[in-house]
């Protein structure tokens, strides 16, 4: 799905876009979570990123991982420092006032998938 089309879907206001190219920008899955350290270990660079955490500790998750979108949920606004280390690291940054759940319903009702999770299987 495009990034315009989501950004549609959420009803999103922009924060900051890293790009002239960010409409043609594909989303393939996407991250719900508030807790960086499962984004660390399940997310993937297709990933788009909803969450209610506004901290600049949010956009270096998303850099690790190579994560483009950050959307935060419940109509959150980032601390300054956030968007100013998304504008050094090009990662687009937008707001919905839908919460986390719905936000994430909609965008898997509209063919959005989640993100792949790869376990680690240990021995017994």
């Amino acid at each position: 799905m495009k990034l315009k089309t989501v950004k549609s879907l959420l009803n999103t206001d922009t924060i900051f876009e890293a790009s002239a190219e960010k409409d043609d920008l594909e989303v393939k899955n996407a991250c719900g979570a508030d807790l960086m350290s499962d984004v660390l270990a399940f997310s993937n660079e297709k990933t788009l990123l909803l969450t209610g955490l506004t901290n600049p500790q949010v956009v270096r998750t998303a850099e690790m991982v190579g994560i483009q979108v950050i959307i935060f949920v419940r109509g959150k606004d980032p601390q300054i420092e956030t968007i100013s280390l998304a504008n050094q690291l090009n990662i687009f940054l937008y707001s919905t006032d839908k919460p986390l759940f719905e936000a994430c319903g909609l965008l898997y009702k509209n063919g959005i998938g989640p993100e792949e999770m790869n376990f680690i299987e240990t021995s017994k």
